[in-house]
C-alpha cells in the first residue's frame, strides 16, 4: 500500500468511528470522500473491519452496564425481573423493527436510496426534526421509566435508519426526547441500542465477505479496526461529557451544512447523481 491508500484508510476509519455514534449520518460522510476526492471504496473486509472496531468500542465504554444487563436480563429467565432485567428486554424489544426492516426492506434501500439527493435530503429532514425535538423536550423521564411503548417506538424509529442520511443515532435520539427523556438517557438508550444493530450489520457483511473470499490486505484492516475503535471511544466519552452543555444544536448546524454541501455536490459535480 502507498502512502494516499494509508491517508484513506485513517480518515475513513476515523469517519466511522466518530459518524456512527454522533447525530450526523455516517453514510453522508462516506460518500463526500468519493465524490469530491475520487476514492476508491476500501473494500468489503475494511467495511467489516470498521463495523467491528465501532462495535468493540461501544462494548467496551458500557461494559459495566453491559455486565449488569446481562446478569439481570439471566436472572429473569427465572422469573426474578428487576430494573435491569426490563431494560434489557426493552432493548431486545426496541432491536426487533430495525431487524424486521433491514429483512425486509434492506435490498430496496441498496437500490434506490444510496443517491446523494436522497441522502441530502435525510439529512436535512431529520436534523431538522432534531432540532425541534430538542427544543421541545421536557426531560422528565429517566430510562428507569422506559415502558414498552416507548421501546415500540423508538424501535419504529431506528428501523428509519436504513435510509441512509438519517442516522441511526440520531434518529433515536430524536424519539426518546420527544418521548420526554432527558438528554442523558435518550443518548444512552440509543449507544445500548446500536450494539445489536452493529452486531447485526458487522455479521451480515462478514458472511458475505466468507462467501466471497475475499482477499484483503488485512494490516490495512486492522489499522483501520484499531482506529475506528479509537475514535469510537473517544466520541462516545466526549458526546455524553459535553451533552448536557452543548446539547443538539451544533449537530443541527452541521447537518444542515452538511446536507447543503451535498446538494451542491449533487448539481454541480459530475457523475455525483447516481
Amino acid at each position: 500500500m502507498n502512502f494516499s491508500e494509508w491517508i484513506q484508510t485513517f480518515f475513513l476509519a476515523i469517519i466511522q468511528g466518530l459518524t456512527e455514534f454522533l447525530p450526523i449520518s455516517s453514510s453522508a460522510h462516506l460518500i463526500l470522500p468519493s465524490q469530491l476526492m475520487g476514492w476508491d471504496d476500501q473494500g468489503l473486509a475494511f467495511d467489516v473491519g470498521v463495523h467491528v472496531g465501532t462495535l468493540g468500542a461501544v462494548i467496551f465504554y458500557f461494559r459495566h452496564e453491559l455486565l449488569t444487563l446481562a446478569k439481570a436480563w439471566k436472572r429473569s429467565l427465572s422469573g426474578n425481573m428487576d430494573a435491569e432485567g426490563r431494560l434489557s428486554w426493552l432493548v431486545i424489544l426496541a432491536t426487533l423493527p430495525a431487524l424486521a426492516a433491514g429483512f425486509l426492506m434492506g435490498g430496496l434501500v441498496d437500490l434506490y436510496g444510496r443517491s446523494i439527493l436522497v441522502i441530502a435530503g435525510t439529512t436535512l429532514i431529520f436534523g431538522v426534526l432534531l432540532a425541534w425535538a430538542d427544543l421541545r423536550r421536557t426531560e422528565q423521564r429517566t430510562t428507569e421509566s422506559l415502558g414498552v411503548r416507548d421501546a415500540c417506538m423508538i424501535g419504529l424509529a431506528q428501523a428509519l435508519a436504513l435510509i441512509p442520511g438519517t442516522s441511526r443515532s440520531g434518529i433515536t435520539i430524536t424519539a426518546a426526547l420527544m418521548l420526554g427523556f432527558d438528554r442523558q438517557s435518550a443518548a444512552r438508550f440509543s449507544f445500548l441500542l446500536s450494539i445489536p444493530v452493529i452486531l447485526g450489520a458487522g455479521s451480515l457483511k462478514g458472511l458475505e465477505l466468507y462467501q466471497e473470499g475475499n482477499s484483503a490486505h488485512w494490516l490495512h484492516v486492522g489499522v483501520g479496526t484499531l482506529i475506528a475503535a479509537l475514535s469510537a471511544v473517544a466520541c462516545i466519552h466526549l458526546f455524553l461529557k459535553w451533552l448536557d452543555r452543548v446539547g443538539m444544536k451544533p449537530f443541527v448546524i452541521y447537518r444542515l451544512l452538511l446536507g447543503v454541501l451535498l446538494l451542491a455536490v449533487y448539481f454541480a459535480v459530475p457523475g455525483s447523481a447516481s
